[in-house]
């Protein structure tokens, strides 16, 4: 968990999901009224030019609409989890994403927002 007060939004909550070429950031922020939303960020490294660059997309999801979101989500990953690929055991892919992170701990480069 971390907290950070940056341009009037304070952070309080935030989780990082490392997949392949990309990361996955979600954060949970106040407004300046005490309410809470997440953001969801797509960041994707890119070659350009002599160097990378970060490419992201973000998501605003405020609280009215977690459940749904939250639902549609499971229903959608459940249904390809069940019907399209029923013989795929997707704990291998947790099993290599661990590897992955445990080779990788040694290049940690944090990605800021905002």
């Amino acid at each position: 968990m971390e907290e950070n007060k940056e341009k009037g939004r304070e952070e309080i909550y935030s989780e990082r999901v490392r997949a392949g070429k990309r990361t996955y950031f979600f954060d949970v922020k106040a407004t300046r009224s005490n309410d809470y939303y997440l953001t969801i960020t797509e960041s994707k490294r890119r070659f350009k030019d002599d160097g990378f660059v970060y490419e992201k997309h973000k998501i605003f999801l405020y609280k009215e609409d977690f459940n749904k979101f939250v639902e549609a989500l499971n229903n959608t990953v459940g249904h390809v989890k069940t019907e399209l690929l029923p013989d795929v055991d997707f704990s291998e892919f947790e099993r290599r994403n661990e590897a992955e992170e445990t080779a990788d701990v040694g290049n940690d480069t944090e990605l800021k927002w905002d």
